[in-house]
Order: C-alpha cells, then structure tokens, then sequence
C-alpha cells in the first residue's frame, strides 16, 4: 500500500471545496477511503485546518469535519528530532519544515501539497493532488 503525507492546503481544498483543486482532493480522499492508499498528517494539520475552517465556515463544522477526517488519516508524531532538523533546515517556512522531517522519518515517499516551491532540496517526492494522482494511475 502507498503512503502519502498531506499537507494542510489539500485537506483544506476537498472541506472547503475550492476550485479548481477540489477535483483532486476528491479523488485524492476516494482512495483513502477506498483503502487503495494510505494518508498521514502530524497533529498541526488538524491545528490549522481548525483555524481556518472555524473562520471560512463555523466552529461546530470545523470539528465535525475533522472529525471525519479523523477516521481517514493517521496522525503521525512530532519528537524533539523532528523540531531539530526543522529549526535547523534551510526551510524558509518552519511549518513546511516540520511537515517534511515528519514524513522522511515516518518512511513516508509523497508528500502532497500546493505549496511545492517551498520544499527545495527533498529527498521525498513532493508533489500536488494532480500530480500525484498521475503517478498513482502509472502504478
């Protein structure tokens, strides 16, 4: 089964349904429910997505749909090690930091998300909804 570690923006995507990207989340999420791969996140995601979804919509849907979305990922930790190497890297974002080291140490090769221009240098493949469903597609 593959992994994939999604980054806030494409959660946010399929919950708030944003266009054009809301397609991918979609599909993206059909496949996790489906259980044809498996999404990881650390527990900033749902810090982030609470914030924003209680300000696009209200505190009440904000909490049912990470609720949800608590059923359909696994929330992955953040040690010591994990803030070191974020402190440490040449990141420009330190939330993008921790998203990154928290995948490479999980053993986790995609990292989902719209945001690519701020992971320069990866050694995992960081790519967006689209993109990664072509590759999933290839096999």
């Amino acid at each position: 089964m593959r992994k994939i570690y999604l980054d806030s923006d494409i959660i946010l995507d399929l919950l708030a349904e944003r266009d054009p990207f809301y397609p991918f989340s979609a599909e993206l999420f059909t496949l996790v429910e489906e259980a044809k791969i498996t999404a990881f996140v650390s527990p900033l995601i749902f810090s982030n997505l609470y914030y924003l979804l209680r300000k696009l919509k209200s505190k009440d849907i904000a909490r049912k749909s990470l609720q949800k979305l608590r059923l359909l990922v696994r929330i992955l930790p953040i040690d010591e090690k994990i803030v070191e190497l974020a402190l440490l890297s040449e990141f420009d974002d330190f939330e993008d930091a921790i998203q990154y080291y928290t995948a490479k140490k999980n053993g986790i090769h995609y990292l989902i998300t719209r945001n690519i221009k701020d992971y320069k240098k990866t050694d995992i493949t960081v790519c967006t909804a689209e993109e990664y469903l072509k590759i999933w597609r290839r096999g």
